[in-house]
């Protein structure tokens, strides 16, 4: 019964004057402006959507920005919500979510600025998660190379095994 979704996206669209689509049953899709995440997530999560499933980065280089994907589930209507939003990959600076949904937020917020970096105002632990003494760029962004990295960092030109490396 897509009767719920269609009610969700009408008050979506009314109360915060954005895009939205249902891709299908019990999943809808909204993109909205950065400066009203943490309302339509706050919102959301009145309206029931208390699971924070997951949080994503697109690293869309040719676009010179990020796109933060968030993933949220209602377990009482079976719905999930994917809201989505786009910040400057040169300055990847967003609003934390961890206030709304707690540890789960802040996991994967700490994932994601470690992995991409990006910064998420107001979550208290952005510490390394996998990448221990990591001093190199942000690994997941389009624009590392991490073969020229492990390169200049793990192998010497004149040693005569490790010249293949540079060929």
């Amino acid at each position: 019964m897509i009767k719920k979704e269609i009610n969700l996206l009408d008050e979506i669209n009314i109360k915060f004057k954005t895009d939205g689509r249902i891709q299908r049953e019990h999943r809808i899709w909204v993109s909205i402006n950065v400066n009203k995440l943490i309302e339509i997530c706050k919102w959301l999560k009145e309206k029931g959507f208390v699971h924070l499933s997951s949080i994503s980065v697109t690293d869309w280089l040719e676009k010179r920005e990020y796109e933060l994907t968030y993933h949220l589930w209602s377990y009482d209507d079976k719905m999930l919500v994917t809201v989505k939003t786009s910040i400057n990959r040169s300055k990847p600076i967003v609003e934390s979510v961890s206030p709304i949904w707690g540890e789960s937020a802040q996991i994967h917020e700490r994932e994601l600025h470690e992995l991409f970096g990006v910064i998420f105002k107001g979550n208290k632990d952005l510490l390394p998660l996998f990448l221990e003494n990591w001093q190199g760029p942000a690994p997941f962004r389009k624009d590392f190379d991490w073969r020229d990295f492990v390169r200049e960092e793990f192998y010497d030109k004149k040693n005569e095994r490790e010249k293949v490396y540079y060929d």
